[in-house]
């Protein structure tokens, strides 16, 4: 077609303003093509917008009508770029679907895009934090796929937000500065890392980026992105850095303190450029490893085995465990409650919640 129209744009094919010279010559396209030097073929097709103007039809048209050859040449260009923008146009209605999926005030929270109300400013936005030409990229199951997703079964949602708080978490990792990767400093410092379970968040926090930024890890820690499904995420962005993310997803210390010490696994792992597959045997079996390290860096097994053995849970025997291997008292009521020694309505005086707040 010479002219195209889709909402408010309209794109004219220069074949469009050669069919209107043709018909004011009062001639035939056979006798103009004769005139022009080209085939019937050739000219039909240009005249009907099935192939766009070549440098010598443009040369002959300029020569032919006493034009300039820019003047055809710039009305190709012009074509060129409506038709890109009234595909842009066609994704955006696209993408309509996918910021609904979002919540974009989460990312104005965070000061990364501005607050804006028209919808195709907000894609516009997040596509360029985000670093992708469609959110559509965000639903790909094989994008960005080394992190741990809690939801069994994903639904495209999920996935879209997943997506999105990862990329968000390595943008932000990326401009850390940290030392070269060290696998034997990070060991070295689990247990002053375990040490801070009792400590509250604005205290630990920046002792957590202080330790980890010396080992070679980027740690970043944001609020929970709904529908994301994620608690935390490690992704390498080489040989000599790592960024370990986290987030307030179910607020309770105790989940964000195993949720840490298993991504911390997963750095140990040293998988650095690993795919994790869903439900696949390699990746169940990093996941079980990375949960047991978890477990057993926070509470030593040989000493839980032994307050197993008294078989008094109390508030004030969990209190005087905890203190004993220096914890917090809510990791190991998490640890009882989880192992259903304990049930979850019982002794959650013990229970303690974090919140991130950015900015």
């Amino acid at each position: 077609m010479s002219k195209i129209e889709y909402q408010d744009i309209i794109a004219f094919h220069p074949g469009y303003y050669v069919k209107e010279i043709v018909e004011d010559m009062e001639i035939t396209q056979d006798e103009f093509a004769k005139r022009l030097n080209t085939t019937p073929k050739t000219l039909s097709k240009l005249l009907s917008g099935q192939i766009p103007l070549s440098d010598d039809i443009a040369m002959k048209l300029s020569i032919m009508l006493g034009t300039n050859v820019e003047l055809w040449l710039n009305l190709q260009k012009k074509y060129d770029e409506k038709l890109i923008e009234i595909e842009r146009k066609k994704e955006l209605e696209k993408e309509k679907k996918y910021i609904g999926m979002i919540d974009y005030k989460y990312f104005v929270r965070l000061n990364v895009v501005s607050d804006v109300k028209d919808w195709d400013e907000k894609v516009r936005n997040l596509c360029k934090f985000l670093q992708i030409s469609s959110l559509s990229v965000l639903s790909k199951e094989d994008f960005l796929v080394n992190f741990r997703n809690n939801i069994s079964k994903p639904s495209e949602k999920n996935r879209v937000n997943s997506k999105a708080w990862l990329q968000t978490a390595i943008n932000l990792g990326r401009q850390m500065e940290v030392a070269p990767f060290d696998k034997e400093k990070l060991i070295e410092s689990l247990y002053t890392i375990r040490k801070l379970t009792r400590k509250d968040p604005s205290e630990f926090y920046p002792k957590l980026v202080e330790i980890f930024s010396s080992c070679g890890v980027a740690f970043v820690i944001l609020p929970h992105l709904p529908s994301s499904g994620i608690n935390g995420a490690v992704k390498w962005i080489n040989k000599e850095k790592v960024i370990l993310a986290m987030n307030d997803r179910f607020k309770y210390a105790d989940i964000f303190w195993f949720s840490l010490f298993h991504e911390i696994k997963h750095v140990l792992q040293q998988k650095i450029k690993k795919t994790f597959i869903s439900n696949g045997k390699l990746e169940k079996q990093l996941e079980e490893d990375a949960d047991l390290f978890a477990r057993d860096s926070l509470i030593p097994p040989m000493k839980y085995n032994e307050f197993l053995s008294e078989g008094v849970f109390t508030e004030r025997t969990i209190n005087e465990f905890a203190e004993s291997i220096d914890i917090d008292p809510c990791i190991v009521l998490g640890r009882l409650q989880k192992e259903k020694r304990v049930p979850y309505n019982r002794l959650n005086s013990l229970k303690k919640q974090y919140e991130i707040i950015v900015g």
